[in-house]
């Protein structure tokens, strides 16, 4: 890929797959509380456990993008 005399690739704008990832996992984190709240409520512990991982999964990520490691 070229860029044009006098522009530095490291001082472009970020690109939209960050806002869309950051986005998925905030989704993801709501989503997780609904499958455990719903798979407790149901006693389907399998939906219950498999909410809870997507949830402690958004937590990591959106961690680690607070504390600038993404």
């Amino acid at each position: 890929m070229r860029y044009r005399i006098g522009t530095n690739p490291d001082d472009l704008t970020p690109v939209l797959v960050d806002h869309l990832t950051l986005g998925t996992a905030v989704l993801g984190l709501i989503i997780g509380i609904v499958f455990v709240v719903a798979g407790r409520r149901a006693r389907q512990y399998w939906l219950a456990i498999w909410g809870g991982t997507l949830v402690v999964a958004s937590v990591i990520y959106l961690g680690a993008v607070v504390f600038g490691y993404v």
